[in-house]
């Protein structure tokens, strides 16, 4: 009975987290550039159930009953990312990647992150950076060097791969890398990503462009009505066996 009791709290607090992710894909939904988030659940190891009541002659001998599942628990948060689609802006600050890849920033804490969401503007300093003010980063065309995009009040345009030019001039190649493995890749929070490995590679970008979520608020929506249902069902089963814990000890210590 309180195995029951825990494995029915187990599902509780499982779907409750589940809830979390489905709830925060939602809100992201227009988010540029945001990947949606699953969570995954697995089972504890199922318990044997055994006892010694058979008898063979005058010996008691095991007898198994079969197997009884402790409940489940939360497995990891995958990342799913798929291409979002491909909306035109206008505006020349604005990038979307078309395919696999990332651009780079570099963080107000000096560290590189990874992002799909390019939607840039040039600060008060004339330097390319995100909505959370973090530097750009590129190649400079002309030294080769590593660092932020000095764009000023120049006209900017870009083909498409990425190689930055300031009022007709070639000036930069946005910095964009990729991994052989997205299961490195952890979310840090303002649409970033940190990650091992990172390769510097050629990508598809699309000036004037930016890629929308790929969060499907349909399929979404169904999961998270999925979701509450079998938490309504963990918590009705939770209250019965209360119910009869209640009565097993206020009847059974009556006899």
């Amino acid at each position: 009975m309180i195995r029951s009791f825990y494995s029915a709290v187990s599902g509780m607090i499982t779907q409750e987290a589940k809830q979390d992710v489905i709830t925060n894909n939602l809100a992201n939904a227009n988010t540029v550039g945001f990947k949606q988030d699953d969570l995954r659940v697995k089972s504890f190891n199922d318990m044997l159930l055994q006892n010694y009541d058979k008898t063979e002659g005058n010996r008691s001998v095991r007898n198994i009953i079969g197997s009884i599942s402790l409940g489940s628990g939360i497995d990891s948060v995958k990342t799913g990312f798929t291409q979002g689609s491909i909306d035109s802006t206008g505006v020349s600050t604005d990038f979307a990647i078309d395919g696999r890849g990332f651009f780079t920033v570099r963080g107000q804490d000096g560290k590189e992150y990874y992002t799909r969401d390019g939607h840039f503007h040039v600060n008060t300093n004339g330097v390319l950076v995100n909505d959370a003010g973090d530097s750009v980063l590129a190649r400079n065309t002309r030294t080769g060097a590593l660092g932020e995009m000095n764009v000023g009040n120049g006209n900017m345009t870009s083909d498409d791969h990425g190689n930055i030019n300031i009022d007709g001039t070639p000036s930069y190649k946005l910095y964009t890398v990729d991994f052989n493995d997205y299961n490195t890749l952890t979310k840090v929070g303002d649409n970033l990503y940190t990650g091992t490995n990172a390769a510097e590679t050629n990508v598809v970008v699309r000036q004037k462009s930016l890629e929308k979520s790929n969060v499907n608020i349909v399929n979404t929506m169904s999961q998270l009505m999925t979701t509450m249902r079998s938490f309504e069902t963990d918590q009705k089963a939770v209250q019965s066996i209360d119910e009869t814990l209640e009565k097993l000890i206020n009847e059974g210590g009556k006899v």
